[in-house]
């Protein structure tokens, strides 16, 4: 990787006060994607579209992340580059109807409509950490289904490497794209094996509820051994490529975004050091985990890469 180190987190990373004591505001506008989807889902319980969920094979043994940190300290610049923009703008995106197609080396290419996504899979809680390239993170109990799920529906042909992902881009719902901050619309892609990881999930909810707007309603992407720009948000395009696809932040800045971004201590973003992460909620740093602490399960996709250079 072309990444060096730099220091600690600056006093603006840090959770506002004023933020936190808005909290239950916050809360309160995220609700409003659930009644979108006409969902109130429960661990163990069935919701009101007559689905359930059930606890699934991963669990962190960290403390959860508190629900009002989570949901209200995003990076999602479609809704503005504050982390305190997306609870406050994303209140108005419409998460229902929403479809997402799922198309390119396939035999199969589908449009699926959200509420058939959330009838057909098996939904489950998988409480992962998520670990930002700014040097803080997260623990979240995830409600989600394995991305495989959805790519295997669609057969995927022999040459199909890569899968590209697509946001929705809408200026109108989306404040921040109306700014040339990034190139519209946000893209990101994963290695096919990766994709087929059984860690990876497409999450549709946290914390016993539907996704709220802030977090990347309805339907997002999760790869917890990567850096969390890798896990898009309000998905609405999967295509299955041949070759390695473009993606937004290393296109926008490839000496410090690389494709892979697997969570890396020993690898340096240019203007801070990857060693060490402040979980949000917590005073003191603690060391970053190879791969965010999921090497079991991911390190033999890389056997053999130069993890410097493949970053």
């Amino acid at each position: 990787m072309l990444i060096r180190s730099a220091p600690d987190l600056k006093d603006c990373d840090v959770t506002d006060k004023s933020l936190y004591l808005r909290r239950r505001e916050f809360l309160a506008a995220g609700a409003g994607s659930a009644a979108g989807l006409g969902l109130t889902l429960g661990a163990g319980a069935a919701s009101a579209a007559g689905l359930a969920f059930k606890p699934g094979p991963y669990k962190a043994a960290d403390a959860l992340t508190p629900k009002e940190d989570v949901t209200t300290y995003n990076n999602f610049y479609e809704f503005g580059t504050d982390k305190a923009d997306p609870a406050r703008n994303a209140g108005k995106l419409k998460t229902s109807p929403w479809t997402i197609t799922v198309d390119g080396l396939c035999d199969k290419p589908k449009t699926f409509g959200i509420e058939d996504i959330l009838k057909t899979y098996p939904l489950e809680e998988r409480i992962y950490r998520l670990r930002c390239v700014e040097a803080w993170s997260m623990v979240i109990p995830w409600i989600g289904f394995p991305l495989r799920s959805l790519l295997n529906a669609v057969e995927p042909q022999s040459k199909a490497r890569y899968v590209a992902f697509e946001t929705l881009n809408d200026p109108k719902q989306m404040p921040g794209q109306r700014s040339g901050v990034l190139d519209w619309p946000y893209r990101e892609g994963l290695h096919i094996n990766e994709a087929n990881n059984p860690l990876a999930i497409l999450a549709v909810g946290l914390y016993g509820d539907v996704l709220p707007n802030q977090n990347g309603a309805p339907i997002r992407l999760v790869a917890p051994w990567k850096y969390g720009f890798k896990s898009i948000k309000s998905i609405v395009r999967i295509s299955l490529v041949e070759k390695m696809p473009p993606t937004t932040w290393k296109q926008m800045a490839a000496d410090e975004y690389g494709f892979y971004a697997n969570v890396n201590p020993k690898v340096d973003h240019p203007r801070w050091s990857q060693a060490k992460e402040r979980r949000i909620g917590e005073f003191n740093r603690r060391p970053t985990l190879m791969f965010n602490g999921y090497g079991e399960q991911v390190a033999s996709m890389y056997s053999g890469m130069d993890l410097r250079r493949f970053y």
